[in-house]
């Protein structure tokens, strides 16, 4: 436990404020950040359009019969 009193704590800066990191945990790397970001499934730039066409066209099922 001695080891933990004496090691020096290591901190970096982040967006929320300086955060400390533990003696065992590496921190990651830009590179490693980015491959992280590359190994990510895509996503869609534009929130996709509902389909209200036919079967699933919500307006309709929301329309007062008229007789």
């Amino acid at each position: 436990m001695s080891t933990l009193r004496d090691a020096r704590l290591q901190s970096e800066p982040t967006p929320e404020g300086e955060q400390f990191l533990l003696p065992w945990v590496q921190t990651l790397s830009v590179r490693q950040r980015l491959a992280l970001l590359i190994a990510a499934p895509l996503g869609p730039r534009v929130p996709q359009k509902p389909l209200n066409v036919g079967l699933f066209d919500e307006d309709a099922r929301n329309q007062l019969n008229l007789f």
